[in-house]
């Protein structure tokens, strides 16, 4: 088994050796947006903090910060290395309120909708979700069999 590819918040990766596991820590708000190919075994990681690139007046912007530009940005990876849009097995983890006990901002749930408005327009289904509540999440995806695994806290459970 290979070391883990960290997925850092603001970023993206991506890998099509199968031996490889794509892991990103501390979701709290943020959220990771997951996909998998079963037939090539290629999967993607995306650690997205916020919904909309808009309100980012500077000159240099990360794509991956923003679910706009994050988003289609994996997607467009994916398909260059063979992946087809049917194929892939999308999951998504994390959109919770760890900070914000008064839903004052609301990021994680902002960033959730902005994500399932996107992949609605363009015809993706969600496979598998674990969005919301109030804790903080670590989530792997283990590419020989792309098996999402995701641990709080508390628990470690497969999605």
């Amino acid at each position: 088994m290979n070391k883990p590819i960290v997925v850092s918040i603001a970023d993206m990766q991506i890998s099509d050796n199968p031996n490889d596991t794509l892991v990103t820590y501390s979701l709290g708000s943020c959220i990771a947006v997951v996909l998998y190919n079963p037939y090539i075994k290629i999967g993607g990681m995306l650690h997205v903090m916020l919904p909309d690139s808009s309100i980012d007046r500077s000159e240099i912007i990360n794509p991956f910060k923003y679910v706009d530009l994050g988003v289609p940005l994996l997607f467009k990876n994916m398909f260059k290395l063979g992946c087809k849009r049917g194929s892939l097995i999308t999951s998504i983890v994390g959109g919770s309120n760890v900070m914000d006990n008064n839903n004052f901002f609301n990021i994680g749930e902002r960033n959730y909708q902005a994500i399932r408005k996107m992949l609605w327009r363009n015809n993706v289904i969600i496979n598998k979700e674990d969005v919301g509540g109030s804790k903080s999440r670590t989530v792997r995806l283990f590419l020989e069999t792309g098996k999402v695994v995701v641990s709080n806290a508390k628990e470690e459970y497969e999605l």
